[in-house]
């Protein structure tokens, strides 16, 4: 129970580096994309490369060409998805939330703020990492599609034609 002897060791090394070399040949290979910051998708991809690297590494019933044709599967969904997204606007629409307006003209947007779970702490610790000294700088604060909240400063924003995308 504790120790299953040298064998089972020798398969998790071999396999798992073996597995890790094919994931970053196959990433490598796949774009930048497949990497971009997280949305729905990529979180998806991201948990089941992690559980395919795993059985892997210690299930004698998976073998090596098992799980590097397991990795590509995945990689192929992903770029098939953003193939399409970035090739039909509605397929976009459908697969992708939009950005989100939570702070306007001096305003926080309650029912945005409610409607996507996001708490006023968020909003100040979204300040803080932008590096204005008050709320008082900003012109907006948008939820963008992969959670992050990006701060439009006033100085930059200029008119309403910059904050592309956000509905409130």
């Amino acid at each position: 129970m504790l120790f299953g002897g040298w064998q089972p060791i020798l398969h998790t090394l071999i396999v798992g580096v073996l597995g890790y070399v094919g994931i970053i040949l196959l990433l490598r290979a796949s774009g930048k994309r497949t990497l971009s910051k997280f949305n729905m998708f990529d979180f998806i991809v991201t948990v089941a490369f992690g559980s395919v690297l795993a059985s892997m590494m210690l299930s004698k019933s998976t073998s090596l060409a098992q799980g590097l044709a397991a990795f590509g599967v995945l990689i192929l969904g992903q770029y098939a998805l953003t193939w399409m997204s970035s090739r039909f606007e509605k397929f976009d629409k459908l697969i992708k939330a939009e950005p989100r307006l939570l702070f306007h003209h001096g305003q926080v947007i309650e029912k945005a703020m409610k409607d996507e779970r996001v708490a006023r702490s968020e909003l100040d610790s979204a300040l803080r990492d932008s590096s204005l000294g008050s709320i008082g700088e900003v012109a907006a604060m948008v939820l963008e599609t992969d959670g992050t909240i990006s701060v439009i400063p006033k100085s930059k924003a200029g008119d309403e034609a910059s904050i592309p995308n956000a509905k409130e």
